[in-house]
């Protein structure tokens, strides 16, 4: 059996949903949509499974921790295509060591970002990824993920200022100006917020390199990724579709386990 997937992957986040293709395990394409799309989102699977379903081993796998959202999607696509829809985490599980306090339930995200990261660099490493919450975990040399620390995201930051204020305006998150002081209103809000995370995130992989006796690789994944790090000299890499590819990962593996119990 090949261990290279061919899979609608589907990745239910908290605002956004990311739909990607694999073709004989390489991302061939990949869409994002607002979560109050439902219709289109199904739709566009609908659409891309008959190219998908004639490869081997084709199937489609849904990752989310937003079960309100993803519940219905993955209703709906078997009532329209009459196929299984396998999920990550229950059906597929995730290809990673953990290393965490008894009990704890920890985000799908995190953990195929991790299986993501690590079964590409093979070696310690630091996942942020910022989105509706922002995320930096650690994982290990040995490929064991140990958590890390949640943060509100960019734009929540951004709600919470002007939900909790008078006068602070409603804004959409973006690049400060260059200007490292912000001269009025807005700017001075996106500053407080770009800078933070940054500051957070550098201030916490001090820490967690100090822990390990070593610097990890640092990656950087989710929607407001590239604005937030890509000119960061602290990251390695940005891989904004870095969930999907631990989807794929989690089906590799699941696919290899498989194969060797025959």
């Amino acid at each position: 059996m090949s261990d290279a997937p061919n899979i609608v992957a589907i990745n239910v986040g908290n605002s956004r949903t990311q739909v990607g293709v694999f073709e004989h395990g390489e991302l061939s394409a990949i869409k994002r949509f607002a979560n109050d799309n439902q219709s289109t989102i199904v739709e566009h699977i609908v659409n891309s499974w008959p190219k998908v379903s004639a490869l081997e081993g084709a199937c489609i796998v849904i990752a989310s921790d937003n079960n309100a959202l993803a519940t219905p999607i993955r209703s709906a696509l078997e009532d329209q295509l009459s196929v299984s829809i396998y999920n990550i985490g229950t059906d597929i599980p995730i290809p990673i060591g953990r290393q965490l306090d008894p009990e704890t339930i920890t985000g799908v995200d995190r953990l195929l970002n991790a299986a993501a990261a690590y079964d590409t660099l093979k070696q310690a490493c630091i996942v942020v990824d910022a989105g509706t919450a922002v995320t930096i975990d650690f994982i290990d040399g040995e490929g064991t993920f140990h958590g890390g620390a949640i943060a509100p995201g960019a734009q929540m930051q951004l709600n919470a200022l002007h939900e909790h204020t008078e006068a602070l305006p409603e804004m959409t998150f973006a690049a400060p100006e260059d200007d490292a002081i912000g001269r009025n209103t807005a700017q001075a809000m996106l500053h407080g917020v770009f800078h933070g995370i940054r500051g957070m995130v550098q201030r916490l992989s001090e820490q967690y390199a100090e822990k390990y006796g070593a610097y990890p690789t640092v990656v950087a994944t989710g929607g407001d990724a590239v604005v937030l790090f890509s000119e960061d000299e602290l990251f390695d890499r940005v891989v904004t579709d870095l969930t999907l590819n631990g989807i794929a990962v989690a089906v590799r593996f699941a696919m290899n386990v498989d194969s060797e119990s025959l």
